[in-house]
């Protein structure tokens, strides 16, 4: 890929394989054949395979958030005031964003805060001069403790509207409430930290967990981190460590927990956007935080006294901006206790291992692997007995990047994995929570001497969670969320000249002790062509 594809890159995300057209459908499929034989002005409103948020069947009250239209970098600023009816003790809170925006506009990153707590982090889609809708839903039942006062609210989605860029973002965000007990017992205590650094946690606090909502963004390589090359490699995009990255926190200077970012592509990435009008890449319109479990570390927070928490990203060099890392911490409190003591007992830090080798020639060629482990353990001594736990998370990353002069072909082959094993020793058999994802990445961006550029391109989201009591397991599940495109269009004519084509597909299944989900979408030149329900 060129560098002008690389400044394509950096201004489809400012803020922040194949043909699929003879894929077999599964059964209650629903089928149509009318695709034109290229993209059009307008195309189906974006939709994405992920399974819709279940609601219970009780009454609700529903508050309004946000309403407003984004036409620049002012964020909307409002007052959350609890629902009236609906208690205190909700059996699940469900958030709502609908969207619509017409006209030309790129891709933006976007926030909302309630109380200083992040609650949700999206992108958009890039809209048709028609106009397109889309909606975002997210159960936001955790942060009850933040929705039981009245708030400040900040919503922004950065935006840039001028004769060229005529696209204002126009949302409304809604929070519903339904009565009745929760199926799992929520926080009692959502924080954010105090000058981003400080946390003060209840000196009974039982269980710490925190959130962090990590994205590569703002314009630069890092919005494509997964891409960047040692110093020595002739590329548009450097990092001198090479492309691996690791999410990193600490408590008191101390690692208390690392994780593998997700690779997001946000709606204009790959140099293509034909790729994502109509279905994004996995996770782009709700970034799921990094959770870290930092309860062996509770004994120490316990103390009363504040302490520094800090979120770094390892292999960013130094100086370089892109990342955001805001933090919420969810405690859950012992009620039998004023005051839970404890201690670190085990802290284990592997060698952080990072190598990126350039292989020059003809194709250019980048091996990366890194990889880090940690195990920490603590114990608190609560009212119903000691407690101990143990994290052990363990990372790993292998990618392949070939280039050739002139980047006219360039491809990436890129996989990491986050395997973590949480174990909680009490009275009786322990219980451990092993969750294993992965992450992929493979596809290839290459320009034609008529200057067609085609992205073929596969992500893969994939997570194995088994639950156990013992040596007996009591409860699994497994994901699989995987997205495949193949599109192509002419540079450097107008838009009507493009003569673009495309076709995508995204398969959401998720199966175990609970059910079975499993759906398939399928467009064509921005028609959907498959809809259909495989359990």
């Amino acid at each position: 890929m060129r560098s002008r594809i690389i400044m394509s890159m950096l201004a489809g995300a400012t803020l922040l394989a194949s043909t699929l057209l003879g894929a077999a459908a599964p059964a209650g499929a629903a089928q149509t054949t009318d695709a034109p034989a290229e993209f059009g002005t307008d195309w189906h409103d974006p939709l994405t395979a992920a399974p819709p948020v279940t609601r219970p069947h009780s009454r609700s009250c529903q508050v309004t958030l946000a309403e407003a239209q984004f036409r620049d970098f002012t964020p909307y600023r409002g007052t959350y005031t609890p629902p009236a009816g609906c208690g205190e003790g909700w059996s699940k809170v469900v958030l709502r964003l609908d969207g619509k925006v017409k006209g030309r506009q790129f891709d933006r990153l976007g926030y909302l805060h309630v109380g200083g707590v992040e609650i949700l982090r999206t992108s958009t889609p890039e809209p048709s001069p028609d106009g397109i809708t889309w909606s975002v839903e997210k159960d936001v039942t955790r942060y009850s403790d933040t929705f039981r006062s009245a708030r400040d609210v900040e919503m922004l989605i950065g935006n840039v509207v001028n004769d060229t860029y005529t696209g204002v973002i126009d949302v409304k965000v809604t929070l519903t409430f339904y009565t009745g007990a929760p199926a799992a017992r929520a926080p009692d205590r959502v924080l954010t930290l105090t000058d981003g650094t400080t946390l003060t946690t209840p000196r009974n606090s039982e269980r710490v967990l925190a959130e962090v909502y990590a994205t590569g963004s703002g314009g630069g390589c890092e919005e494509f981190w997964y891409l960047t090359v040692p110093d020595a490699a002739p590329y548009s995009c450097k990092a001198s460590g090479g492309p691996y990255r690791e999410v990193q926190i600490s408590v008191d200077g101390r690692l208390a927990g690392i994780a593998a970012p997700f690779p997001t592509v946000w709606t204009g990435g790959w140099s293509n956007p034909f790729l994502w009008y109509v279905v994004p890449a996995p996770r782009a319109f709700d970034v799921q935080p990094i959770t870290y479990d930092l309860t062996p570390f509770a004994g120490l927070l316990n103390d009363g006294r504040p302490h520094r928490v800090e979120v770094s990203v390892a292999g960013v060099p130094e100086g370089q901006a892109g990342w955001s890392t805001p933090v919420n911490v969810l405690v859950w409190q012992d009620a039998g206790k004023a005051q839970v003591t404890g201690k670190l007992t085990v802290h284990r830090v592997g060698d952080l291992a990072n190598s990126s080798v350039y292989t020059p020639g003809s194709e250019h060629r980048v091996d990366t692997r890194g990889g880090h482990r940690l195990t920490v353990a603590g114990y608190l001594d609560t009212s119903h007995g000691r407690v101990t736990t143990t994290i052990d998370r363990t990372l790993a990353n292998t990618s392949t990047h070939r280039w050739n002069d002139g980047e006219t072909v360039d491809g990436l082959d890129a996989a990491w994995t986050d395997d973590e094993r949480a174990t909680v020793d009490a009275l009786g058999p322990a219980h451990s929570t092993h969750t294993r994802r992965t992450y992929t990445m493979d596809g290839t961006i290459t320009i034609g001497a008529d200057d067609r550029l085609r992205t073929v391109l596969t992500l893969g989201d994939r997570a194995a969670v088994d639950e156990l009591r013992g040596e007996r397991r009591v409860a699994w599940s497994r994901l699989d969320d995987t997205y495949t495109g193949d599109a192509a269009f002419t540079l450097n004519v107008p838009r009507d000249q493009r003569h673009a084509v495309g076709t995508s597909r995204e398969r959401y299944r998720l199966y175990g002790s609970d059910g079975c989900y499993d759906k398939t979408l399928m467009t064509r030149q921005g028609v959907l062509v498959e809809d259909g329900d495989g359990c």
